[in-house]
């Protein structure tokens, strides 16, 4: 099958999932977990395969995150049973306006229809994004890495399988691709695709938004900073930047910047801390705007927070940013006017997650200012729809005065 019948069928079935009940789509969940967990053997002997020829061809980390142990399986199969757990996010009414008498408008939550998702390594990835979409009555495309592709396509077979057993689910609501030609041919399917989120490095995140007229959401680079305001709290400093640098460093959220005022009492003996803690400080980078993805931290000492401020909206990439102060004023300044996706006061940049959000899992984490911003859930695969209903009104009558909106509120 060519790539466009491919995404005519993911748009076939997007438009017959409008319909689907939570009920149905709920239940669908549950058999796929089910089923994943039932053939759990089979998925970690496909995983085994993709490591034994990754072994010599990726990084560390790379390894680390294409290794699908217990605890990730068990977490795996969790999170599905926890998206169905979640309020059903289509059909909300969003606002409900009375325009005159007997015409009523109404803003409904509804999918965005087919998604094309783009990522690397992970394989469990699969399951989190799946059970997101269906949730969202989206239907998706995958692309995995190469690396994983053995672990994909058994992990996206128990998927189907599972979904053939509710005979009320549409065919193809999930389907799967593994060529570069096929991203290629994705990229510029915007006639069946609406939006496509890359979960990868910066280099992947750039190469598709700089090829594409589709949609993307994502973000290219995860340049978070932590401002130490000279009202801090020593120890609980430390913690928050070690934990903010060293719990995964290659990931996203990681910080790679921290400013320091000039008045914070122990700074000599908080980077000595940070050095304990195997921190590589780094007090004049080439570049700012740099994503180190290791132990490498940049720091800078800092006049006050307006200057702290200013510095993070010239260099941030509008991911992650904290400030640590014991001052409340300071921490709403800094708060108002950092403009990232996520502000936060007196915790660890690792928290930018939407499992530890609440989501049940996430697509990816979006430094768009577009309808979804941050760790994107269920909520950020959903748009809205106007719906208007009225009996026989016209324009023609406003226009001329016979009749007048009054704009109420039901």
């Amino acid at each position: 099958m060519d790539f466009e019948q491919l995404a005519k069928n993911a748009k076939t079935a997007s438009l017959n999932m409008t319909d689907l009940s939570a009920d149905i789509k709920n239940h669908a969940l549950l058999v796929i977990a089910d089923e994943l967990e039932k053939h759990a053997e089979q998925i970690f002997e496909a995983n085994k395969i993709d490591l034994e020829q990754s072994k010599d061809n990726v990084s560390a980390s790379v390894f680390n995150r294409l290794k699908l142990d217990r605890n990730k399986m068990r977490d795996m199969i969790q999170g599905i049973r926890d998206v169905v757990k979640l309020p059903e996010p289509i059909g909300k009414t969003l606002l409900a306006r009375q325009l005159d008498d007997g015409l009523n408008l109404y803003k409904i939550s509804c999918p965005i229809g087919v998604i094309g998702i783009i990522f690397e390594a992970r394989p469990d990835v699969i399951a989190q994004i799946s059970s997101l979409a269906i949730k969202s009555s989206n239907a998706v495309i995958l692309k995995g890495g190469k690396e994983s592709v053995n672990t994909n396509k058994t992990i996206l077979s128990i998927i189907n399988n599972a979904l053939e057993k509710v005979k009320e689910f549409p065919k193809n609501a999930v389907q799967q691709v593994f060529t570069h030609e096929d991203v290629a041919q994705m990229l510029e399917c915007d006639k069946y695709i609406d939006l496509i989120i890359p979960r990868g490095g910066n280099k992947l995140v750039k190469y598709i938004k700089e090829n594409t007229k589709i949609p993307v959401l994502g973000h290219a680079d995860g340049i978070c900073h932590i401002y130490l305001d000279k009202n801090s709290d020593f120890e609980k400093a430390k913690n928050i930047i070690i934990d903010s640098k060293t719990q995964y460093p290659s990931a996203c959220n990681a910080v790679e910047t921290l400013l320091i005022h000039k008045d914070f009492p122990q700074t000599n003996k908080l980077l000595k801390a940070l050095e304990n803690a195997e921190i590589t400080l780094v007090s004049n980078p080439e570049t700012w705007a740099f994503e180190h993805g290791d132990k490498t931290l940049a720091y800078k000492i800092v006049e006050n927070a307006e200057e702290a401020i200013t510095h993070i909206n010239t260099y941030s990439s509008g991911h992650t940013d904290c400030i640590i102060t014991e001052d409340n004023d300071i921490a709403e300044q800094f708060m108002k006017q950092v403009d990232s996706a996520g502000v936060y006061h007196n915790v660890s940049t690792r928290f930018a997650d939407g499992f530890r959000y609440g989501f049940g899992a996430e697509v990816g984490i979006s430094t768009n200012k577009t309808h979804a911003r941050g760790p994107v859930g269920l909520e950020g695969l959903t748009i809205y729809k106007y719906k208007l209903t009225g009996n026989g009104h016209i324009v023609k009558d406003y226009v001329e005065g016979k009749k007048h909106f009054n704009h109420k509120d039901l």
